[in-house]
């Protein structure tokens, strides 16, 4: 389900109304945000997807990652996870043990614990987590509150919905397949931690709704315009290849049609270019807007250890358009 049916689903469901209630329905943020204390505030999130990899321990090991990354994404440090797990019966146990175990060792690498879980019968797996993060709560990153004049930094690159679907029938080169699964397992734990210091005006992880969704609701959000350079944008290896061979999710036309209307493209843009910008991601990176004087320092010191790392454009002050591409 694309950002705008979801938008019309949500909207009219009842509203809560509580003070402590620091980030929730009203805005299309990466998790929620409740204050305990004057120090403390809960970060509470939750992921769930079926297997997008064969290997059932990668698939665990990315379908953590991707849960845990909300709690990044908001400026918390994750604490807390508990397993959500749905199977056949005819799934071999072996099998539910390295989805688990790829899990409990990417929660263990965030430094967090599993403390339970639920499980349902279904008729294919699907497994994640619900995660407890915690941060203070004058120190929230929410996607709402890019300011003109930020510059755009992001993380990881993007491709992995086009890439899986071309491993599916067994397309992907060795070096492709292992970037690829790089990629998705990598928790944004390290990113976060070099931004922390840095003045974040708004950041979210990008995830289905592809790099030009959830830049979309930033924009939106923040009541802006946000101008994107697509030569900038890191691709992941042979991702521009299999999209020019058409080797597209069928989720990639669904984000387009969702919000291509909101968003500009320009002209020059090729037609597997703008797929690749639809794209939905699993487990993407970290998207920062902040002062452009401190994102360059920014980009610098995540560049020591995270090449992927690029400056993809800035914001605007809002004219005409929410996302413009060029």
């Amino acid at each position: 389900m694309g950002p705008d049916a979801l938008a019309q689903v949500l909207c009219h469901l009842p509203k809560f109304s509580d003070p402590n209630l620091l980030v929730g329905f009203s805005s299309s943020d990466d998790a929620a945000v409740y204050k305990i204390n004057e120090t403390t505030a809960m970060i509470q999130t939750v992921d769930i997807f079926p297997p997008v990899v064969d290997d059932p321990y990668e698939y665990g090991q990315i379908a953590a990652a991707n849960s845990i990354s909300d709690v990044y994404a908001m400026g918390g440090l994750p604490k807390l996870a508990m397993n959500i797990f749905c199977f056949p019966e005819s799934l071999p146990k072996e099998v539910l043990h390295a989805i688990l175990q790829g899990g409990y060792e990417k929660v263990q690498e965030a430094d967090s614990l599993i403390a339970g879980g639920h499980t349902i019968k279904d008729v294919e797996p699907k497994y994640g987590l619900c995660v407890t993060g915690f941060t203070h709560p004058n120190h929230i990153w929410r996607n709402d509150t890019a300011k003109p004049g930020d510059i755009l930094i992001l993380t990881k690159a993007i491709g992995t919905g086009i890439l899986t679907t071309a491993a599916k029938g067994d397309m992907l080169s060795k070096s492709e397949h292992t970037s690829m699964i790089h990629s998705m397992a990598e928790l944004n734990k390290l990113s976060a931690a070099i931004a922390t210091p840095f003045p974040i005006h708004a950041c979210t992880d990008i995830t289905g709704f592809g790099i030009l969704g959830h830049c979309l609701e930033v924009a939106v959000g923040s009541g802006c315009t946000i101008v994107l350079d697509s030569r900038t944008i890191p691709l992941l290896p042979g991702t521009l290849d299999y999209a020019r061979m058409g080797i597209i999710p069928a989720a990639t036309y669904q984000n387009r049609e969702s919000i291509e209307d909101l968003v500009h493209l320009d002209k020059s843009i090729s037609l597997e270019m703008s797929d690749i910008l639809f794209d939905p991601q699993t487990s993407g990176g970290l998207l920062f807007s902040l002062p452009e004087k401190e994102g360059l320092e920014l980009c610098r010191q995540l560049n020591s250890s995270i090449p992927t790392a690029q400056i993809i454009g800035h914001v605007e002050a809002f004219h005409e358009w929410n996302l413009v591409v060029k």
